[in-house]
């Protein structure tokens, strides 16, 4: 039976990301894992904390009746007010456990958002470069992606840019920060100046506009940097995240979507979330995860490794002459490309064994990104190739 045409299209433009991917496994068959340099998949290789490994294997010691059958699609009560609980730390805005909406992982939060508040052929601004499959995750929900270039060399959004691409059929504008590839965390003064504009342009339009914050890399900010918490700042807000590189627990896929309480009618997106959440098949997030996460919170990998990771490569490669803004958190590195053909550039790389992912896949051509979220020992021994792919493209060094 044929697919779709329409998912046949998609698959035609996909992640370029999982491309680069399935070509690392076909170079390392051919030429041994230690010889393949792969810095294209944000797949930690670090293990969640501790306290974790604790909590799972109290769990699996002392299990509690019930445990395994459903629960409310929003998930469970002391889970979502354990989130709440944690989230109030940086919220002006007392968040409760009816503003949360546990979910499988932020991609599934992201989805549940969008289907919860989109009508066709409704916008969604995405901010360039930009995570890959939010253009995906928009068409599944009948909405129409609309790209907005950021700051040129310091990757903030640009509020005059912003301002001009929103329309009557405006819906959202999804943030992404610490951000996806740049490492940049959007500064608070730009998202008070984004939610002046959003305020003016529902006033004039007459319409809803939300701000759909995506924060998985939110605990991952380095030299004493913050993100700021998106509720403290525009108003019609939702935060959709994950336990994926916090706790490192990509694989697990348990997220949530937090719903500011100041909102425009935020009960009665609550229960669009949860019937969305449902009706997309998703059901409920995971319940093991549900039950482990509530009591980890306050808990994260240890970031020193991944700042010990960017410094190096950041370092060493700005000496040997590439161009990239510093990362404040994540762990991407966003460098421009020597050659104006980004997608050529990769290919050059390739032939140092050296896996990148092209900046058009992110919407920004003329870049690559990097992901330092790999064993150290990898990094420093990549260094050679990494001299010897800026010689080839005619890189000069600092």
């Amino acid at each position: 039976m044929a697919i779709a045409t329409k998912i046949q299209t998609c698959i035609e433009q996909s992640s370029w990301i999982r491309k680069m991917f399935e070509e690392g496994d076909r170079m390392r068959q051919q030429f041994g894992a230690q010889h393949v340099f792969d810095f294209t998949i944000g797949n930690p290789a670090v293990e969640p904390p501790a306290a974790f490994k604790a909590a799972l294997l109290e769990l699996a010691s002392h299990p509690i009746e019930g445990m395994h059958r459903y629960m409310s699609n929003a998930g469970y009560p002391e889970t979502r007010a354990a989130v709440a609980q944690h989230l109030n730390k940086a919220s002006t805005q007392p968040l409760q456990a009816d503003h949360i909406i546990m979910t499988c992982g932020a991609g599934g939060a992201l989805n549940v958002a969008l289907k919860t508040i989109l009508n066709p052929d409704e916008e969604v601004l995405i901010l360039t470069p930009y995570f890959v499959e939010y253009k995906f995750y928009i068409d599944n929900h009948g909405g129409i992606p609309v790209v907005v270039n950021t700051c040129v060399d310091t990757f903030q959004p640009d509020v005059k840019a912003i301002t001009r691409a929103i329309t009557p059929r405006t819906k959202a504008l999804i943030l992404n920060s610490p951000n996806n590839p740049t490492g940049v965390i959007y500064a608070a003064e730009v998202l008070d100046q984004i939610n002046a504009v959003l305020q003016e342009k529902q006033r004039e339009f007459g319409t809803t506009i939300y701000v759909i914050s995506d924060e998985p890399y939110a605990r991952l900010a380095y030299d004493n940097s913050t993100v700021p918490c998106i509720f403290n700042h525009v108003t019609n807000s939702v935060v959709a995240t994950s336990h994926s590189k916090d706790l490192a627990l990509p694989g697990e896929r348990i997220g949530y979507l937090a719903l500011n309480p100041a909102m425009k009618d935020v009960h009665t997106f609550f229960e669009g979330a949860v019937f969305s959440n449902r009706v997309l098949g998703f059901v409920n997030a995971p319940a093991l995860m549900q039950r482990l996460v509530a009591g980890l919170q306050d808990e994260s990998v240890d970031i020193t490794a991944y700042a010990q990771k960017r410094d190096l490569l950041y370092s060493r490669l700005s000496n040997m002459g590439f161009k990239m803004v510093k990362p404040e958190g994540g762990f991407y590195l966003f460098p421009q490309s020597p050659l104006s053909d980004d997608v050529a550039f990769v290919k050059m790389a390739q032939e140092e064994k050296i896996l990148l992912v092209p900046g058009r896949g992110f919407g920004a051509p003329g870049y690559f990104r990097i992901a330092y979220c790999i064993d150290l020992d990898i990094i420093e021994r990549s260094m050679p190739a990494w001299e010897r792919l800026a010689h080839k493209g005619g890189i000069t060094k600092n």
